[in-house]
């Protein structure tokens, strides 16, 4: 029995006499855990029992029959023994919202005329006030019926109804009302060009992948293809490859920014028979889409990482849009990558696989190259279209001329009045949000920290108010006149973000339509959906965005694309930070010049010639590769071997780094027979976070199996210092 407790793996419970048989894998049954009641799920059967040992009853059965699917909870399974998780873990991952309860069905009451009540409505009935008269003809004109909600709109009140029923005019019946995601603005109105022609190498890529397909067996295929080259095209014309064999696609997406387009096209194709899953939907929303997968009638499913869980009964077609993409890695238990455990659903489905990306993964793109993979390349962009031109400024040269404050380079600026005076669409990216970055005494140097972590509060606007916040604990404060530490009135905001950079350009464009799209400014739900739906219209000259919008998107009017502060993220301490930065800036020059006129992306850097920055100008991926894949071999960093990071919380540092030197001395022994290495222990980059301190490790070799084995036994022995220690197999981030 799997059951939502971190950290545990199954449990066994017996099944009570009063039961008629045993539950089936995959049903859902209430049992008792500790003092608590809570919903678990069978994952096997039939499990050896000596009699000697005490083993709890199961208190209820919810489900007759399987609720999850077996292979569902197979993959479960996997995911809970590959990444060191609980097995209760990886079960909840897979649920939907109201999954503890019997149903979560919403049902609504339906009014409906009887025959004695449609002739009412044609004057043969007597002793029918004028106002029943009236909603019975609203009734004939509905044969099944209408909402009791709309009934009330039009002025039928309960006692209306009761009467109604009473003389037997009207039928009332209670149904189930899935609640539908495309009603409530999920879509953008991005629909499908019926009539396009495939370009030579799309109609290449789409023939070696049908062949695919047709096998009925497992394979996985790298759609390489630069931004604008018409990857989602291929999408769709294998979808309905997939369906006319009588197999379902599963689509998978980054960033929920993405879904609207990519579900509007696909329902453009499919219909009703597309299903989204993904955590920007309302939990009714979530719940009634899963229930619609499992069911059946279901063809495609668009969704976030999560959705690689969907029910489905018979996946033929796995895709991963944007496969490199850092979201697809789940940042708490289970901590899976999407990517990667949709290749093991494949694999379990006989199913092809296919991840596409303008700039892939490094292990993703060194599995393509040595075979492991099919590699299909578009180098070319749709219409023979010309990439984005890129310029890059030295934003050292800019300080000298102008001071350190400057945010906006004279080219960029330039750049932005002559699309404005043409038109035209520009996309300025800063993959920071806030208003600054940090608070600052001028008198004694004191920085406005996080009390809970080691971080600066950033600094933001609201409503005309100065608030710092921490983005980790959401930690949050007015910022005060004066300062914490010696009081001086000199406190001095640094660094900047989203937020100032619309200002800016506010003040510079002050005719120009701005709106800016970050996970501030689109925390209501529907807020993203409306600012890309208003960007897509043309109603929106400049949009400023995070990472949100580098990637996936389609704007045709988009000309320039400019990038504010592209190294910011080479500091890091983090071997992938390089990788990062090339993917960022590749793809979000990306979404410029993809109509009809030429695009142009300027990018703003304190460090031009950084090799990943200058590739990116370029956009030549396999340079960047093999220059990245030099340094990754001579560090012993993946994908030239397996890592494992393991961080391990104390109260204090001390207690912290004790834990930690406690871990891996009992590692040693297991280290050296294994033959891989152990890293550490060492403070973390981030040494505090939410009020407990951070020591870590890491475990570098060609075997993942023998390193998770040993970590598994070592911790097995200390289950006070299992609780916490984070293990994060395969990380994409190591801070």
């Amino acid at each position: 029995m799997a059951v939502p407790v971190p950290y545990l793996d199954s449990l066994t419970y017996q099944v009570p006499a009063s039961c008629p048989g045993l539950p089936r894998v995959g049903a859902r049954v209430r049992v008792p855990v500790g003092s608590r009641t809570v919903v678990g799920c069978v994952v096997a059967q039939g499990a050896p029992f000596d009699g000697a040992t005490t083993v709890r009853e199961i208190l209820s059965v919810l489900d007759d029959d399987v609720y999850l699917p077996e292979a569902v909870v197979d993959l479960c399974r996997w995911v809970a023994d590959y990444y060191m998780a609980g097995m209760g873990d990886a079960i909840g991952a897979a649920m939907p919202p109201g999954a503890d309860r019997k149903t979560a069905f919403r049902t609504r009451r339906v009014i409906a005329a009887t025959s004695h009540g449609i002739s009412a409505a044609a004057g043969d009935a007597p002793g029918v006030t004028p106002r029943q008269r009236e909603i019975l003809t609203l009734l004939a004109g509905a044969p099944a019926g209408l909402p009791a909600s709309i009934l009330k709109e039009r002025g039928a009140t309960a006692d209306v109804v009761r009467r109604l029923t009473a003389k037997g005019l009207v039928t009332i019946q209670e149904e189930r009302h899935e609640r539908d995601p495309f009603e409530t603005s999920l879509s953008i109105g991005v629909s499908r060009d019926e009539e396009r022609v495939l370009t030579g190498e799309q109609e290449a890529a789409c023939t070696t992948l049908r062949g695919l397909l047709d096998t009925d067996s497992f394979r996985v295929a790298l759609l390489h293809g630069v931004t604008g080259s018409g990857k989602t095209e291929i999408y769709l014309r294998l979808a309905e490859h997939a369906r006319a064999s009588g197999r379902q696609t599963l689509l998978l997406v980054p960033e929920i920014a993405l879904t609207p387009s990519v579900s509007s096209l696909f329902r453009s194709t499919f219909g009703s028979s597309v299903a989204i899953q993904h955590s920007g939907l309302s939990n009714g929303e979530r719940h009634d889409q899963w229930q619609r997968i499992r069911t059946g009638g279901i063809d495609v499913v668009v969704g976030t990482r999560s959705a690689v869980f969907a029910p489905l009964s018979s996946p033929g077609l796995i895709i991963v849009d944007e496969e490199h993409d850092g979201s697809y890695k789940q940042e708490e238990s289970p901590r899976y990558h999407g990517r990667d455990v949709a290749i093991v659903r494949g694999q379990a489905a006989g199913a092809l696989v296919l991840l596409g990306s303008a700039t892939p993964s490094m292990e993703t793109y060194q599995n393509a190259v040595s075979g492991k993979y099919v590699h299909l390349a578009l180098e070319r962009r749709v219409l023979d279209r010309p990439l984005a031109a890129v310029r890059l400024v030295n934003m050292r040269e800019e300080y000298a001329d102008a001071g350190p404050d400057v945010v906006i380079s004279r080219a960029l600026a330039e750049g932005i009045a002559l699309r404005l005076e043409k038109h035209e669409q520009v996309l300025i990216l800063l993959n920071r949000r806030g208003y600054s970055t940090a608070v600052l005494c001028r008198q004694c140097g004191d920085y406005f920290d996080c009390p809970n972590c080691s971080l600066s509060l950033t600094v933001h606007r609201v409503r005309g108010r100065w608030r710092a916040r921490c983005h980790y604990c959401n930690h949050a404060v007015e910022v005060p006149t004066s300062c914490r530490k010696c009081a001086a009135p000199y406190l001095e905001q640094t660094g900047f973000g989203t937020e100032k950079v619309e200002e800016h350009l506010k003040e510079r464009f002050p005719e120009a339509r701005i709106s800016r799209v970050d996970r501030d400014s689109v925390r209501a739900k529907g807020a993203l959906t409306a600012r890309l739906s208003e960007f897509a219209a043309g109603d929106v000259d400049i949009m400023v965005g995070t990472q949100m919008i580098a990637k996936g998107h389609d704007f045709p009017r988009v000309t320039l694309v400019g990038v504010i502060s592209a190294d910011v993220g080479l500091g890091l301490a983090d071997f992938r930070a390089a990788e990062r930065t090339f993917q960022l800036l590749t793809q979000v020059a990306g979404r410029a010049g993809r109509g009809e006129r030429l695009g142009e992306a300027i990018v703003q850097t304190l460090y031009p010639e950084h090799y990943s920055i200058e590739a990116a100008r370029r956009q030549d991926y396999p340079a960047f590769f093999e220059k990245e894949l030099e340094y990754r071999r001579g560090m012993r960093y993946p994908p030239a071997v397996a890592l494992v990071n393991a961080v391990v919380r104390g109260r204090g540092f001390d207690e912290a780094m004790q834990l930690a030197t406690d871990i891996v001395t009992r590692l040693l022994p297991h280290a050296e027979r294994a033959k891989f290495l152990i890293l550490g222990p060492a403070p973390a980059p981030l040494g505090r976070l939410r009020g407990e301190h951070r020591v870590q490790f890491f475990l570098k070799g060609t075997r993942r199996a023998d390193m998770r084995a040993a970590l598994r036994e070592v911790l097995a022995a200390m289950p006070d210092v299992r609780r916490r220690t984070t293990i994060d197999v395969d990380p994409l981030s190591v801070m």
